[in-house]
């Protein structure tokens, strides 16, 4: 087929990555494109109102391209900016953040914090989670060098942006700790020795499912996560002794491993714990506050940011010694604790159990008596009620997930209407969607944008509200 060819001057940063060009009053989007250079694009799919290309050709690079450090970027999907000097990222960042809160929330001019930048740009992710497949995405180096490939349908890696149903083979991930590449090598090499089979998303077939890999700043230490699909006999129960052996024996950092199952048909990277080797959680420290994380717990991903994330939100929320807090989706407690130092009583609601569980463990951990711990279901259409048996908040604390906030809880807030919300989002567009709603009864008094994801396009917001 003949390529179709055209100069493009690439001028924005595309939400989700890649560049964006305008000509003959259509959008251009580029995959790994970046504002400042000049390309000759191929034309890969036309729509309406924009057309979607790929780089045929830099002829004029961008002073703010750099060389990414990972060589799998462009095919992972994940980090989508590596190959942009991160002064230049966290610029973007922060008008990603201006245009949701602009364009979708409507809220005119608003004055947006410069973004608070990660102290660290690599290896910063405290969490991993890989996938097998016995359905591999070959890389385009592997394609073009006619590489043969004796293990073509085995794969643990990251799932191909262009296939998910396909799993891209790697050994390495920029952005991971950094035990990651000797992980990968150990489980693969040792799974492939004892020809065990990887999952097949299709038929819901096959052995190997997940493999997470956890982190502890605090202690230094590794804890390992291995997924299994529910079918298993005598051999599946000998490799995963063998392998924690192994993996005890190569890994001085190693403090626990553990064999969990998941026979559900989805791939999702939870389980049920079937064996522990060594233990199971890690300890970390948020300003001086010890935290107990589980296999299958919420934490904040980057260690090396989250002082600076927490420290940041508690200056914001300007709570007084007198002020009942709540805070919702409390995870682990990573906020609900370093806040009760600042206010009368804190209650914490999550509907995961596993993490409620932690953080009554971490508040006795650390003699904190004023904050109790609650399983609740945020989603409920009947929130106000079920909190009716709790002394009224002065301020509310929102950390969703990158969904946003539920319909019934924007609403149960609106009857609560407490005098202060924090919202916190990891995602600009379902912030900017909520803050649409919520400025009806609130006026938005301070944005700070704050990088834990570097390399990548996504950003933490932290929004105070004031109630009108």
């Amino acid at each position: 087929m003949e390529k179709k060819l055209i100069e493009l001057d690439i001028d924005r940063l595309a939400f989700e990555g890649g560049g964006m060009a305008k000509r003959d009053n259509l959008s251009y989007f580029v995959r790994s494109a970046i504002p400042g250079d000049k390309i000759l694009a191929n034309i890969i799919t036309k729509k309406k109102k924009y057309i979607i290309a790929e780089i045929e050709k830099i002829l004029i690079p961008s002073q703010q391209r750099v060389e990414p450090e990972c060589k799998y970027f462009g095919e992972c999907g994940g980090c989508t900016l590596q190959n942009m000097n991160y002064t230049e990222q966290i610029k973007w960042k922060r008008q990603f953040v201006i245009d949701s809160l602009t364009h979708i929330a409507k809220l005119g001019q608003i004055e947006v914090q410069p973004v608070l930048p990660s102290t660290r740009e690599y290896h910063y992710r405290n969490k991993m989670e890989f996938s097998f497949s016995d359905s591999r995405w070959l890389s385009k180096s592997e394609i073009q060098n006619n590489e043969q490939i004796p293990d073509k349908n085995f794969a643990l890696g990251l799932h191909s942006p262009e296939n998910y149903m396909k799993v891209l083979n790697i050994d390495d991930c920029s952005i991971a700790p950094i035990e990651t590449p000797q992980i990968l090598e150990i489980v693969r090499s040792s799974a492939l020795a004892e020809h065990l089979s990887p999952f097949n998303s299709k038929m819901h077939t096959g052995f190997l499912k997940n493999l997470v890999v956890r982190y502890s700043l605090y202690e230094n230490k590794i804890l390992i996560i291995l997924i299994s699909n529910s079918e298993f006999g005598d051999t599946e129960k000998k490799f995963i002794k063998k392998i924690a052996d192994e993996l005890f024996k190569q890994l001085k950092t190693l403090k626990g491993f553990i064999w969990a199952i998941n026979g559900n048909v989805s791939n999702v990277a939870v389980g049920e714990i079937k064996e522990i080797f060594g233990d199971n959680f890690l300890i970390e420290d948020i300003q001086g506050i010890k935290y107990r994380i589980s296999p299958f717990s919420f934490f904040q991903t980057n260690p090396y940011q989250i002082n600076k994330f927490i420290s940041t939100i508690l200056e914001i929320a300007d709570s007084t010694k007198n002020d009942i807090i709540y805070d919702f989706y409390c995870g682990t407690g990573s906020i609900t604790l370093p806040i009760s130092n600042k206010c009368k009583f804190v209650y914490g609601f999550e509907s995961s159990t596993q993490s409620i569980e932690d953080a009554k463990y971490n508040a006795e951990l650390n003699n904190i008596s004023n904050a109790q711990f609650n399983v609740l279901d945020l989603s409920s259409k009947n929130i106000d009620q079920e909190l009716q048996s709790f002394p009224k908040p002065d301020i509310i604390i929102l950390d969703p997930p990158r969904s946003g906030l539920h319909k019934n809880t924007i609403e149960n807030l609106i009857k609560i209407l407490p005098k202060k919300i924090i919202y916190v989002s990891c995602n600009p567009s379902t912030l900017a969607r909520d803050l649409e709603i919520l400025k009806e009864y609130y006026s938005i008094e301070y944005v700070q944008p704050i990088d834990m994801f570097p390399q990548t396009y996504h950003i933490e917001t932290i929004v105070k509200l004031n109630i009108k």
